[in-house]
């Protein structure tokens, strides 16, 4: 395992440790609202601070973007981290939620660890070396058809969102797919596109500590992972489209006459 990979490992199952360990006390945790449907704990904070020292311990000059304490600069390299992706989820006992934590040099991504601390399911990817489930390799699906596709999604929730774009992306795969899940952790969706329990995902509205170290599991998986409306760099608008290559082709397909508000 690369060094900096394995770091980041060390650090994710850290703040997995303390993730796991707060469940059985959730309704005395402090919640604070930082936007409409967007929550944060102290579970989070603790969490991120683990893994900022746990980050920084080895690569006191790497910079940081993170969801609770924002930037902080380095120099070519930098780690984007979520935490605990699902936080709602998390407060409600939904067992659908992961640590997220990727590398970047010079904006590409080089490392990705997505972890479950409820199914101790580790992801991780190397540029250039492939991805692993618990250090066996892992690759997207073989689904060829898009009526056979199971697809991944995420609601609108900021009041910014366009719940009306999104009911247009829908209404064009709901129908002619074997369905749509929505389960709230786009980290663990990524992943899951990567080891071929979803064959597609897309979400728009997100930020980059959200998708960055998904976004790399599905490339090394051997499927594609672009902006959803430009197949551009999904960490620069937030809305993304990852799928087995064939899978990804049939969305771009349903998906090719509807642009994002903001391009109307």
């Amino acid at each position: 395992m690369h060094p900096m990979l394995n770091t980041a490992v060390k650090a994710a199952r850290r703040a997995g440790t303390v993730i796991v360990r707060a469940l059985p006390d959730i309704d005395r945790l402090r919640i604070e609202t930082k936007s409409r449907h967007d929550f944060v704990t102290e579970v989070d904070r603790r969490a991120e601070e683990l893994i900022i020292e746990t980050l920084k311990a080895a690569y006191p000059d790497h910079g940081i973007l993170a969801e609770e304490s924002g930037a902080a600069a380095g120099n070519e390299w930098e780690w984007v981290i979520d935490p605990l992706d699902g936080t709602t989820n998390f407060l409600h006992g939904f067992p659908q939620f992961a640590v997220s934590i990727a590398l970047r040099r010079r904006g590409r991504l080089e490392q990705a660890v997505v972890f479950d601390p409820l199914r101790d399911e580790l992801f991780t990817a190397t540029r250039g070396e492939g991805a692993q489930l618990n250090d066996r390799r892992i690759r997207v699906s073989r689904v060829a058809d898009f009526d056979s596709a199971l697809l991944g999604t995420g609601f609108p929730f900021r009041a910014s969102d366009s719940v009306a774009q999104w009911v247009r992306l829908f209404e064009r795969v709901a129908c002619c797919t074997s369905g749509v899940r929505r389960a709230g952790s786009a980290a663990l969706d990524l992943a899951y596109v990567a080891c071929g329990r979803l064959d597609g995902f897309w979400e728009t509205g997100l930020k980059p500590w959200d998708i960055a170290a998904g976004a790399l599991l599905v490339r090394e998986a051997g499927g594609l992972a672009s902006d959803l409306f430009t197949e551009g760099d999904p960490l620069d608008s937030g809305n993304i489209l990852a799928a087995n290559p064939r899978v990804y082709g049939h969305m771009r397909a349903a998906f090719a006459d509807i642009v994002h508000p903001e391009g109307d």
